[in-house]
Parts: structure tokens; sequence; C-alpha cells
């Protein structure tokens, strides 16, 4: 039975160092949530009412378009009527910010028009031109109408409306025809660098109701510019060099890298089944991330070595169990929480930090009942070697029962909560599953094979015996 315990500890033992020495030398680190390392989150909700179809919808849509801009570990989901988009650690926020807000549909307008913007110059142009054709640029076509007009604001911005728009990152604008397109025409866009023409530009393809469309739409405006407007702004007005007919088109012009990419971004993730609005904005700065992530540490770090201090001082060596069994468990937690965060993008939060910081409460509490157990064996009359194995046996069905109802709150709380206390739920679960393996595969035989070795037990001060308020040698089996 001695080697079968030995078997059990050094397997749990080797789990845990080796999960941990893998993580390590692996160079990972758990995914912080928005709270402990920065970042901004923003509230969108529907301009009216929207059925959840739609709005999930809407959820996936804006998912793919932040997971394309390369933010560690975005969370997005949607809480009642809203849509929240948490970008924890993002560098450029206010470009991040700009196209999560780039909610409306994204329309194809035929340009009818250039309008000056207080006697700024006309905006440049780009083309349109069938994939792998030279571009070709020319100038807008130019206009009459004054250019005191104003530019139209987002409630009479609708698909069959004559619209004048700015050009983003410029100081026109455009008069513009109604849409004869939509987002939901192209089915891929990317930005690639041509090294003959030493430019950016972006390639894209259509679906195939889109080809139908964009072939249309292409033959109707050849030699004429075609406007890509997103949330009331032109983001490109390309220009339509020959008719496109297989579905397959590329954009050309004067773009930067990250101006390509960004056009690229709108084309593919630009359409939203409903139009959404930002009801908040919060940034949190990575220094606040760092004090609340430091703060947290130190509180857990007092407590827990307070614990540890009343364990020892109380059950002795028997608190050296207490010792190496939260280690254990620690360095399992660390492992999986890493784990999570690489292949699932778990991310920590403070609330789920709280969460862990709380169960070691649960933890030490499958402690106390264990020891608590074993002194009732020893004041009925036995001995510490053959107090351990049974006491344990009585222990662990109240342990389990303890444990079951905390989990059963944390599933109840995962579930029926949203927000951050779904993450104090997540993290509470899994460490009282933890704690559930770790006191029958490590508690168990660590306390049974130093009930049996006199060293420990009968040491003067810090024994085993002492801690259990037993005589060092034992009375009646």
């Amino acid at each position: 039975m001695r080697r079968g315990l030995g078997v059990s500890l050094a397997i749990v033992v080797t789990l845990a160092v080796g999960s941990l020495a893998a993580t390590l030398i692996g160079g990972h680190t758990p995914k912080l949530g928005l709270d402990l390392q920065g970042g901004l989150s923003v509230v969108l909700q529907p301009t009216h009412t929207v059925n959840a179809g739609v709005l999930k919808q809407a959820e996936g849509i804006i998912r793919n378009r932040v997971d394309a801009l390369g933010v560690a570990e975005p969370d997005i989901h949607i809480e009642g009527s809203s849509i929240i988009v948490a970008l924890p650690g993002v560098k450029n926020r206010q470009r991040a910010l700009s196209l999560v807000g780039q909610t409306a549909e994204l329309r194809f307008r035929p340009v009818l028009g250039a309008l000056p913007a207080f006697d700024a110059s006309p905006p440049s142009t780009t083309t349109t031109t069938a994939a792998g054709a030279p571009p070709t640029s020319a100038p807008p076509t130019p206009t009459t109408t004054p250019a005191q007009i104003p530019t139209t604001n987002r409630e009479g911005n609708t698909k069959d409306a004559t619209v004048v728009l700015p050009v983003a990152k410029e100081t026109g604008r455009l008069q513009l025809g109604p849409s004869e397109m939509d987002g939901r025409a192209i089915k891929t866009a990317r930005a690639n660098f041509n090294p003959t023409a030493g430019q950016w530009t972006v390639d894209f393809t259509t679906t195939g109701a889109g080809s139908k469309l964009l072939s249309a739409l292409s033959q109707k405006y050849t030699g004429k510019q075609v406007a890509i407007e997103l949330d009331g702004q032109v983001k490109s007005a390309p220009q339509f060099r020959e008719a496109i007919t297989n579905g397959q088109g590329q954009i050309s012009g004067s773009f930067s890298e990250k101006e390509a990419k960004d056009l690229a971004l709108v084309l593919r993730y630009g359409s939203l089944p409903v139009d959404l609005k930002r009801a908040t904005t919060q940034e949190v700065s990575a220094t606040l991330g760092k004090d609340s992530l430091r703060a947290g540490l130190l509180a857990g770090l007092i407590g827990l070595g307070l614990v540890l201090l009343y364990m020892i001082l109380y059950y002795r060596a028997l608190g050296i169990v207490v010792l190496f069994g939260l280690l254990v468990s620690g360095m399992l937690m660390y492992s999986i929480v890493t784990f999570l965060g690489t292949s699932s993008g778990l991310a920590l939060s403070l609330a789920g930090a709280t969460g862990v910081i709380v169960s070691v409460g649960v933890t030490v509490d499958s402690y106390v009942v264990y020891f608590e157990r074993l002194k009732d064996e020893i004041r009925s009359g036995k001995t510490i070697r053959s107090s351990v194995d049974r006491g344990f046996s009585r222990a662990y069905r109240t342990i389990i029962a303890a444990d079951l109802v905390s989990l059963i709150g944390a599933v109840l709380l995962y579930f029926l909560a949203v927000g951050s206390v779904r993450g104090f739920a997540f993290f509470l679960g899994l460490s009282t599953v933890l704690d559930m393996g770790i006191a029958y595969f490590f508690t168990r035989p660590m306390v049974v094979l130093l009930g049996r070795n006199r060293l420990f037990t009968e040491a003067r001060f810090f024994g085993v015996a002492r801690g259990l308020a037993a005589a060092p040698a034992g009375g009646p089996s």
C-alpha cells in the first residue's frame, strides 16, 4: 500500500512540476484581461430593436473585424441587447476604436461630383481594375455645386438617397448617388504589395451574387468613380478602368501599408445586418492595469502568507503539507490557465484573480476538515499511524460535499451571470475541481506517509503529534 501511495504522490508532483517547466520553457504566460493590462472597452447598441439572431450575426462580424486587427485575446460578447467589445493590450487605440465603431452598412455609390471643403483641394483618387490589369488614375469629375453644401448627416444617409459625404483623411467631399451594391457582395479582400509598381493594392473577390452586381456596376460606370462608403464616410473612391466580369478586382492608388490594410478590413467586415451606435467607451491605461495586477498579487500573497503561518503554528508539520499542497495546486493552476489562454483565448481578469484567491480558502478548508478529523480519531484512542488513512476516508466525504456546494454555485454563476462575474465563477470552479483532486492524490498519500515516519510524528516541537495534540508514542490501535 505504501508503494501505491508513493506512486500517486510522485505522479501528481511530476505532473505539476513538469507542466510548469514546459510552460516556462515555452515562454508562455497567462493572458491578462482588460482590467489587468489596460486596453479599450466599447459598448455597442442597435439603433432599433432587433432579434437575437441578427445581434449574434453582428457579433460574429465584429469579432472577425477585431481578430483581423491582430488584437490579442479580445473579449466580444452579447449582454442583453448590447455587444460588449473588450480589447486588452491594444496598442493603437484610436485605430481600433475607429474600426470597431464603424458599424453602418458598407455601400458602393457612384460619384456624381467633387466638392471642395472650404477652398480645399479635391481628394486624390484610386482606380479599380480587373485583377492583374495595370492601374490607371483620373481626376474626379468637377462639379459646380457650391462648397457650402452641407455634408449629409447620418439620419439622412439612406441607401436610396443622394448624399454629400466627407472623404476619409481628406478635406474634400464627394456628392454620391444612391447605393447600387453593399458589403454583402464582397467575399474576401486582402492588402498586397506590388513590387513592380512599388505600391500597395487591395485585391478582392466577390460572392456568386456579388459577381453579377459588380459586373453590372463596373460596366455601367467604366471610366467613372464609385465610392466605398462606410458609416457616413468615403473610405476610397476608385475609378473603374474596365468591366469586371470574373468577380475578382484590384483597388490601386497611393496607399500606405496601413491604409491598404484598413481598406481591406473595411471591405471584408464592414457590412453589418443592423446599425449600431457606441453607447459607452472606456479606456483603461496600461499603468492602471499594472497597478491592479500588482495590488491583486500583493493582497493574495499577504493573505496566503498569513494562512500558511497560522496552519504551521497550529498544525506544526502538517502545516508543511498545506504549504506543498498549495504549491502543487498553484503550479497546476498556472499551467492550466496559461494553456487555456494560448489555446482557447481564456483571459485572466481581476475578477478571475479574485476567484483564485477566494479558492485558497476553499482549499485550506479541506485541510482543516481532514486534520480535525484526525484529531477526533486520536481522541478515540487510536494512533497517528492507524488514524491517517481512516480519518481521510471519513473526512473526504465532507470535503466532497463542501466542494460540490462551491462548484454548483460557480456553475450557476457562470451560466446565469454576465461579464466579469463569469470570470470569477470560472476560476472558482476550476480551483474547486483541482482541490478535490489534490486532496485525494496528494494530501492523502503525503499525510499517510508522514504519519508512518517517526521523525515527523515525534519531533519535539514540530512533529505531527504536536499538531494533532497526540502523544508521540501511540496508544492502542
